[in-house]
């Protein structure tokens, strides 16, 4: 066959991966990559103006369709700027490839210019990564990658292609002909005795909890499916995990609400209080768990996951599944219906009639106001007037994060995209992006921070470029609100550095990159901005100027458990404040 460049064959492997959109931004490294990208048509390019920016995009693009989100940048500068895209990636389990340029090969680690060891540094936040040295393996690195990127837990892959690889030539004979350099082979099924002892510890719980993660959403809509099967079949009350919210619809009346440090009242307690805990394709993470030797300190303990590196890390517990998710869970179903098995009983019953109990503190209630607009009643309102046109929703991270996770409502998976595991300001509005070139059509919202949004606003102008409809609802109160919060909270009111004084008018910045501005101040203006908004067609920015004063309750103070929240600003902390900020019960 005839010879190929390191750059053409580079395009041809991403075509052979059905790769459809690339984000990226060009540099001298990986030029010969974009004179083959000009000469082609088959994949779309997104120029970012960050290449932080550009690996969130790629995040939001994989979140909502399932499929590998990809990377473009150059050496040194451009590489390094991804760092904090593919930490979040794998924080996240989102299926990344970040294809880099290196300076060539003979002059590794001679300091050339925009020269940065990038395989060594992104080493602890990629699920893997390659340098490639021989132009004959380029191919089997970047198919490697993609089998590394999307099987088993999710996770970013790198691939370092010096400037001289791009260049020398090589044969390349299609993906089916090129020999795989990955041995990474997850194990998908469970054996059968482990899903007959899960079945035994459902039969014999008397206060039951599935604890659903966003595994479940990264194993596909057929996990969606069965693990909503199995509740019904069970009855049993669930809660998700911010990462998790989707996975089955939070509308459904056996969902508790959110779990973890601002999660819902009956949630956490039905965690505290449950004796069987199924914990579905989540990672005990802190926010979740709280103080770990509190953490449902009465309950049998499963856990399903395909990556067993989550096993017993922080949490023990008394049974493990490895495997894909689908299959433990149709496995599980199966076995129920062919040993007919049924779960009604008084017991459970009981169990519910005390969640219901829990229910009627109404934890997410709020003193609303008629003069000072609420942050979740802006949500409350935004959630209502689009319910019925399925948005996707975005945020960056803060207070906005986790009352958007509180007040919409989410009835299918990868409708939400928010930035769990790193808390990555700035991830909302490039990641809106992603959402929005996957969907046309969509209805794209990036729920903000007037703080959040500045960490990436630059990327306005990708947004005003390629015609992005993206929709940016910041919830303004002046304040980097969480940190505010703690400071109050837990720091004495001192108010270090988190006032913002010096913001820029929204409504003129949206104008300067060719978009619609908007901003409210009362409460009685709100349902005409959201209805505006959607009616325009282009992107739009929505100044909500709201209480700079409300915190976002309930909440589990760190070093606290379930059982330790704050359900309101009356409430107050019990026990002394260490110098970490961590309640010394």
């Amino acid at each position: 066959m005839k010879k190929l460049s390191g750059a053409r064959i580079v395009i041809e492997t991403l075509i052979q991966e059905k790769v459809k959109v690339i984000f990226g931004y060009p540099g001298g490294a990986v030029l010969p990559i974009y004179d083959e990208l000009f000469k082609q048509k088959k994949i779309r390019h997104i120029l970012v103006r960050h290449e932080q920016a550009a690996v969130h995009a790629a995040e939001g693009y994989a979140r909502s369709t399932g499929k590998v989100g990809v990377v473009l940048v150059t050496s040194g500068p451009g590489a390094t700027n991804t760092v904090t895209g593919l930490t979040d990636a794998m924080m996240d389990s989102i299926p990344v490839v970040c294809i880099s340029g290196q300076v060539p090969t003979h002059m590794i680690g001679n300091d050339a210019f925009q020269e940065a060891d990038i395989v060594g540094i992104t080493r602890p936040c990629t699920k893997h990564n390659y340098l490639v040295k021989d132009i004959s393996k380029l191919a089997s690195c970047i198919h490697s990658a993609f089998h590394i990127a999307r099987n088993g837990r999710p996770g970013p892959v790198l691939v370092d292609i010096p400037k001289d690889i791009q260049t020398f030539k090589s044969t390349y004979n299609g993906k089916k002909l090129t020999k795989s350099i990955s041995f990474y082979k997850p194990i998908l099924k469970p054996p059968i005795e482990q899903i007959s002892k899960f079945v035994d510890l459902l039969k014999s719980s008397k206060k039951p909890i599935f604890y659903i993660g966003g595994g479940v959403i990264n194993s596909g809509l057929g996990a969606s499916k069965s693990l909503n099967t199995l509740l019904k079949v069970t009855g049993f009350p669930c809660t998700q995990t911010l990462m998790g919210l989707g996975a089955t619809p939070t509308s459904d009346n056996q969902f508790v609400g959110m779990l973890g440090m601002h999660g819902t009242y009956e949630a956490n307690l039905s965690m505290n209080k449950s004796d069987l805990m199924i914990c579905v394709g989540a990672r005990f993470d802190d926010r979740i768990t709280g103080k770990v030797s509190g953490f449902s300190p009465h309950s049998k303990k499963v856990h399903m996951d395909i990556d067993a590196s989550s096993f017993n890390k922080s949490v023990n517990v008394d049974l493990l599944i490895q495997g894909d998710l689908s299959k433990i869970l149709d496995m599980t179903i199966k076995f129920i219906k062919d040993k007919k098995i049924t779960f009604k009983s008084k017991s459970i019953s009981d169990w519910w009639n005390q969640i219901n109990k829990w229910r009627s503190k109404d934890c997410l209630s709020y003193k609303n106001s008629k003069t000072v607009i609420k942050p979740q009643y802006a949500l409350q309102r935004l959630d209502t007037l689009t319910k019925k046109l399925n948005p996707f929703i975005t945020t960056e991270v803060g207070q906005h994060q986790m009352w958007a996770a509180q007040f919409l409502t989410f009835n299918k998976p990868k409708h939400w995209m928010t930035s769990g595991g790193l808390g990555t300001m700035g991830y909302g509005l490039p990641a809106a992006m992603g959402v929005q070139i996957a969907h046309p059509d969509g209805l794209v919202i990036d729920v903000a921070g007037e703080a959040s949004i500045l960490m990436n606003i630059q990327e306005m102008s990708t947004i005003k470029q390629y015609r992005l409809p993206v929709k940016i609802f910041i919830l303004n109160n002046h304040y980097m609100g969480m940190v505010r919060q703690w400071q109050e909270l837990l720091h004495g009111n001192r108010l270090s550095e988190s006032y913002m004084d010096s913001l820029p008018d929204f409504v003129k910045l949206a104008e300067s990159f060719g978009a619609t501005g908007l901003r409210v101040i009362k409460p009685g203006e709100v349902d005409d901005l959201i209805k505006e908004m959607i009616k325009i067609k282009g992107p739009v920015i929505c100044d909500i100027v709201v209480d700079p004063k409300e915190n976002c309750f309930p909440m589990i103070p760190s070093g606290s458990s379930h059982d330790q929240m704050l359900l309101g600003p009356n409430d107050k902390l019990e026990g002394e404040i260490s110098e970490e900020g961590m309640v010394l019960v």
